[in-house]
């Protein structure tokens, strides 16, 4: 029933990962809660933004024309004919060879071209010296410049930042559409497990995996939920992913997935469901399994955090991806120079750790199941699996952690 010795590339792995997404559906949310969420369907402007031609600086408004030749000595001399206060329109229009003072967000009066910036200029009784020429349009956003009434301020897919909740604010969005957050059900399995509350024995280790993973799926905007640490039985491993796929959206067990005797995870899968992968040509990794129980995916992540992590990074995201629509990519890169020489078999894509100080990434080579690396590395280089390594002195692109 194995199907752990036939690897498969990462490309295969993508491609049954993908096929096993389903789009998660949608809700409302306010625009104080949307930070971060991934918008569902396009926000279009409910007005047009700006409404009105506006001075975009502390000055005052003119025909550009008037200001042509203007200089430190020989300045232009505009007499001030009005004030614009914020909130409303200037009550004259202006004439040629006059000007009108406009604060930054005020309107910029009707016969007015352009601004000068108050900085520029020397105010003598009623009189404006203009001590630098500006151009038709500076200093100035014309109606609706920035967004047309009807038109998509934020598109489907974008995971909201700061700066498109202020764009939603302007289109008047309050209630937000966005995607469903995928609920991904985290177990543990191993014997030798015991909580990262008590004190490990000879022969246990804490459950570290548990919060790696649940960590890296909030940080995609995934809501974790924790099932524990399973003993490794068949009765309590049925029953805890039959329980888990009941709940969730994706199952992801750490542990268990490597080929002994002792490993129950594929058979209970194949068992509740199908196993689709098991041996995935990567390294860290290469025992992960790709299932379905019930109609939902169930991964088996290898045991050691880091090969955990980087299957995440590598597989698992490419499902969270396919289910939310998430147009952009979580992950965060850097380019550097690589510091010493990687070897790599090809056949199969590698993922090094490396530490990068100031533009060199120097790899940091040690055994699978140490954690020091993880917290003394920047990120990772992914090495393709057509490559046979790389040199030192080859630029880079350092996925961050």
């Amino acid at each position: 029933m194995s199907l752990f010795l036939q690897v498969v590339p990462v490309s295969k792995a993508i491609g049954e990962i993908r096929s096993l997404g389903n789009r998660c559906g949608q809700e409302q949310v306010t625009l104080g809660d949307a930070l971060h969420r991934i918008l569902a369907e396009d926000v279009l402007a409910d007005v047009d933004i700006p409404g009105f031609t506006r001075s975009v600086v502390d000055g005052y408004a003119v025909r550009a024309a008037d200001t042509t030749g203007s200089s430190d000595s020989v300045p232009s001399m505009l007499p001030l004919r009005d004030r614009v206060a914020m909130g409303s329109s200037a009550e004259k229009i202006l004439q040629p060879a006059e000007c009108i003072y406009v604060p930054t967000g005020g309107v910029l009066p009707a016969g007015a071209d352009a601004v000068v910036m108050i900085e520029n200029t020397e105010q003598i009784g009623d009189e404006i010296l203009v001590k630098k020429p500006v151009a038709d349009g500076e200093n100035v956003i014309f109606f609706n410049e920035d967004f047309s009434k009807g038109e998509p301020v934020v598109r489907s897919g974008k995971r909201l930042s700061p700066q498109d909740i202020g764009v939603l604010a302007a289109a008047g969005c309050s209630d937000v559409p966005v995607v469903r957050m995928p609920k991904i059900g985290v177990l543990s399995t191993g014997n030798e497990l015991v909580p990262v509350t008590v004190r490990p024995l000879p022969g246990q280790v804490r459950d570290v995996n548990s919060s790696v993973i649940a960590a890296t799926v909030l940080d995609w905007g995934c809501l974790p939920v924790f099932y524990g640490i399973v003993p490794d039985t068949r009765e309590a491993l049925t029953s805890m992913i039959s329980r888990a796929t009941a709940e969730c959206d994706v199952i992801l067990i750490s542990g268990g997935s490597s080929k002994d005797d002792r490993d129950m995870v594929s058979a209970v899968i194949a068992e509740l469901g199908s196993v689709l992968v098991h041996g995935i040509a990567i390294a860290p990794g290469k025992p992960t399994i790709i299932g379905r129980c019930g109609g939902k995916p169930v991964i088996g992540l290898p045991g050691h955090p880091a090969s955990a992590f980087i299957v995440l990074i590598a597989i698992v995201r490419h499902l969270i991806v396919t289910m939310t629509g998430e147009t952009g990519t979580s992950l965060r890169t850097l380019q550097a120079v690589l510091g010493q020489n990687v070897a790599s078999s090809k056949g199969r894509e590698d993922y090094v750790r490396v530490a990068v100080k100031d533009g060199i990434a120097t790899p940091l080579f040690g055994k699978s199941g140490l954690l020091n690396t993880l917290v003394r590395s920047t990120g990772v280089v992914r090495v393709s699996a057509e490559r046979e390594g790389l040199e030192t002195g080859t630029t880079v692109e350092v996925i961050l952690w």
